[in-house]
């Protein structure tokens, strides 16, 4: 299986090789991938009748190392599908009666997720194109619009031209009409992946403009048209998404690029240190920094 065939095609081409209890299986997923990407094997197996071993040979028939490695794959095209009714009704069946402790584990789940595969070439590489870029474009929609926002107020402390790409008065691909090869986007986009997204950056690269998505596997169809990608995990099924992988992978790569403009950066904050103090910007009784 190629890295971006859709697994559910996978298994149609596989189909008339497969054993009996295989094709059962596989006409179960076919019709109830949605639910059926969320059960352990021996749940699937237990639905359909036939053994665990079944279900993991199954796996194995479709190429994949085991069945969690098959799960993890149909997860990826549930994701990106799944209506928002759809992602709440799975909630509601998933929880275990304790929300907090469950979602917040999801949360730490995701962030050990992006520490684990997290690729260094490629943020090493992000950070080099956007240093060397002439103007950084950042593109967020949706939910994914409050971390574009973050990410731009701390790359204006850091370079002079940083724009936001936003779906307001001015129509976004008008927004895009002064990028070149000498400029940089950077996309975020999550599931249900905005379309508007995935137009600018095929608009992008009609221009020769390198780009760097933030997104959350390499399956997003965000990569087609990227050249570094960055993944954060956002594994969550409720009607809101989980962005907080996504946000601490936006620190670090902020921080990454601060690291090499330091020196640039130090008498620039020695600046901004005489105008909030000049004009009263914090408050001083308070002892936190907030920038």
């Amino acid at each position: 299986m190629t890295r971006k065939q859709n697994v559910i095609d996978n298994i149609q081409i596989n189909y008339l090789k497969m054993s009996k209890g295989q094709k059962i299986i596989a006409e179960y997923i076919i019709s109830n991938y949605d639910k059926a990407s969320f059960m352990t094997a021996a749940t699937l197996g237990s639905t359909l009748n036939v053994s665990e071993s079944t279900v993991v040979r199954f796996a194995n028939a479709l190429g994949y190392s085991g069945y969690k490695e098959f799960q993890k794959e149909l997860q990826e095209v549930v994701k990106s599908k799944l209506t928002t009714v759809q992602r709440m009704t799975l909630a509601e069946n998933l929880s275990d009666g304790n929300s907090l402790t469950s979602i917040m584990q999801n949360d730490i789940d995701n962030i050990k997720r992006t520490m684990s595969g997290i690729d260094m070439n490629s943020l090493n590489k992000a950070v080099e194109l956007t240093i060397k870029s002439k103007v950084i474009h950042v593109i967020g929609m949706r939910s994914s619009a409050f971390l574009a926002g973050y990410m731009c107020f701390y790359l204006n402390f850091i370079f002079p031209n940083v724009k936001m790409i936003t779906d307001g008065a001015n129509n976004i691909f008008e927004q895009l009409t002064t990028v070149d090869k000498d400029d940089i986007i950077i996309a975020i986009t999550f599931p249900r992946y905005s379309k508007r997204t995935l137009e600018a950056l095929d608009y992008a690269r009609g221009k020769k403009c390198p780009i760097i998505t933030i997104t959350d596997s390499k399956l997003s169809p965000a990569t087609r048209q990227s050249d570094v990608d960055l993944i954060a995990r956002s594994d969550m099924i409720s009607f809101i998404d989980s962005l907080v992988a996504p946000m601490s992978l936006i620190n670090a790569f902020i921080i990454a690029i601060s690291n090499e403009k330091k020196e640039d950066l130090t008498s620039y904050f020695e600046e901004l240190e005489y105008i909030w103090k000049t004009y009263d910007i914090f408050d001083k009784n308070n002892n936190n920094i907030e920038l």
